[in-house]
């Protein structure tokens, strides 16, 4: 899914106050952790995913393969925080982080 300038610009506002709530660490992507990252962006559209391991370029890669496995679109990259979308067919305005924050 690709987004525009102004869609990307919108999004980076939202997800400026939000937390990280997918810890990935230096063992890479566990099944465990794919899964609730799937359910997350299902729950919430927009979260943002901490991966603290050492290398800039496995981080990197990291977060691509878990873009390209739970299908979501990288919004922004700061450090060890990366900021995942992926839009719901039925979000639930309690828990829609898109919904909440407008």
């Amino acid at each position: 899914m690709s987004l525009t300038t102004e869609q990307k610009k919108h999004l980076r506002t939202l997800g400026h106050q939000l937390n990280p709530i997918i810890m990935v660490a230096g063992n890479g992507l566990s099944e465990n952790i794919q899964l609730e990252t799937d359910r997350a962006l299902a729950d919430h559209e927009l979260i943002k995913v901490k991966v603290t391991v050492g290398d800039r370029q496995l981080k990197r890669d990291l977060i691509k393969e878990l873009c390209q496995i739970v299908e979501a679109t990288l919004v922004q990259e700061i450090g060890n925080i990366a900021l995942l979308y992926r839009k719901s067919d039925n979000p639930n305005p309690k828990l829609s982080n898109l919904q909440r924050l407008k």
